[in-house]
């Protein structure tokens, strides 16, 4: 009979969100003692203890977060909001930063990591400044595991209203540019939790996706017209419209800098709506759905089903693609 792995001291960040919600969950069911250092008024439906502050700054963090006590490892599933310029650079970078500095001045010997499948082939802000504190802590000499998932669930829910309203689904291009293994924010925190005790899941970089084949948004539109059970009504937009507009707000954002973030996000929207969420074949250049690893039970077919049976919530935050 196999001994079960030791209980740790774990200290996260980011477990207001969906995913952090479920990575707490999945700790505590391991038996973790589980401290969250959360945002003053956030309020959170866990027997985890709660200590309040600002994450991006390290003072707080060390004096009302760690508050000296000894942990084990720090999980984060923290990240910025929007993935704007600004953003990005404050939470995805520099808070982590700072976090990892007080870890390690706490005595943390382990830090798992919840990064993006997308800092393969970065060219966006939030994908750099992810990929910076990627290189940070590999060489902090800390245990290190970057977890980087594939497409989450509540980003590929957005059109179950709009179908159900009778309106079509809205593809980019056929629908077929692109494909990605989705999910579900559990199967996710497991893996995540796993990290913790697994030595096979150590000091590396873990892209990750959920059960089965890879799947295009043609494909999810008509999964989702078979739930609902009425016929198939797909809407094509060109790429070339995101390029225009992302042009226009780019333009614009000379004269009026507001627009420079809205610019931003379009050229977000352009990245998921061209580029897959699978492992990068570096020689070929080309993603690989067969060497995009998988993990859990759920699919994005039975999220759908749930969703649409009124078990399940669009809980997507800002994750809405439309």
């Amino acid at each position: 009979m196999s001994t079960p792995p030791p209980a740790l001291r774990v200290f996260v960040l980011g477990a207001t969100g969906t995913i952090g919600r479920a990575t707490v969950a999945a700790l505590l069911a391991r038996g973790h003692q589980v401290v969250c250092f959360v945002r003053p008024g956030a309020a959170a439906q866990t027997s985890a203890e709660l200590r309040f502050g600002d994450v991006t700054d390290p003072a707080q963090l060390a004096r009302d977060g760690f508050r000296g006590e000894p942990f084990d490892a720090v999980v984060s599933c923290l990240a910025s909001r929007t993935g704007a310029p600004q953003d990005a650079w404050a939470i995805d970078h520099k808070a982590h930063v700072d976090a990892l500095a007080v870890a390690q001045a706490a005595g943390v010997r382990q830090f798992v990591l919840l990064s993006a499948i997308c800092v393969q082939r970065p060219k966006l802000a939030f994908q750099h400044a992810k990929l910076a504190f990627e290189q940070a802590l590999t060489r902090s000499g800390l245990i290190y595991s970057i977890v980087r998932p594939t497409a989450y669930f509540k980003s590929l829910s957005g059109q179950v209203n709009r179908l159900r309203a009778g309106k079509p689904f809205l593809l980019f291009g056929d629908g077929q540019l692109t494909a990605c293994k989705p999910i579900s924010d559990g199967d996710l925190a497991r893996y995540l939790a796993d990290c913790l005790g697994d030595p096979a899941l150590h000091n590396r970089i873990l892209p990750i996706g959920g059960p089965g084949p890879a799947i295009t948004p043609r494909q999810q539109g008509e999964a989702l017209f078979r739930l609902l059970e009425t016929p198939p009504k797909f809407r094509q937009v060109p790429v070339a419209l995101l390029d225009t507009i992302i042009a226009g707000l780019s333009a614009a954002g000379r004269i009026a800098p507001p627009l420079r973030a809205k610019a931003e996000l379009a050229r977000i929207g352009r990245y998921y709506a061209t580029e897959s969420m699978l492992v990068l074949n570096p020689a070929t250049g080309r993603y690989d759905a067969e060497a995009t690893p998988s993990t859990g039970k759920e699919t994005l077919f039975d999220h759908y089903a749930r969703l649409i049976r009124g078990d399940a919530v669009d809980d997507r935050g800002a994750h809405a693609v439309f």
